[in-house]
């Protein structure tokens, strides 16, 4: 189930990433090419930059999302391996919150690619 997880979040990311790379096809002049209308690049622009949005909204809510799922598995895990052997509640402890900082460096990790894509491309 984790692999599955962790595919499908790596491949909505590429996907993404790719959609907004892409760049939106617009009219051509009468010159043969030469020139683009003023209209045609203006709409150009608010196509590219909506997809943007889109990419970047979606590439953190996905993020954010299987990220709290793996905080919460985490933490009822912890809670139940506690319950369980309390002697060695210290180690478990620890050991969950080096888990939890990963977790959450991916999703930081997932906010800076939301921005780049946002202000880079």
């Amino acid at each position: 189930m984790k692999k599955i997880l962790s595919l499908i979040l790596i491949l909505t990311f590429a996907f993404m990433t790719t959609m907004s790379l892409i760049p939106t096809v617009g009219a051509v002049g009468d010159n043969d090419g030469a020139e683009i209308s003023q209209e045609v690049t203006a709409e150009t622009t608010d196509n590219a930059s909506g997809s943007k949005a889109l990419a970047a909204g979606i590439a953190i809510g996905l993020a954010a999302a299987f990220g709290a799922l793996a905080m919460g598995i985490s933490i009822a895990k912890t809670s139940d391996a506690i319950a369980r052997q309390p002697e060695a509640a210290g180690q478990v402890r620890s050991s969950m919150m080096l888990g939890l900082v990963f977790i959450e460096t991916a999703i930081i990790y997932a906010l800076i690619i939301a921005i780049l894509i946002i202000f880079v491309l």
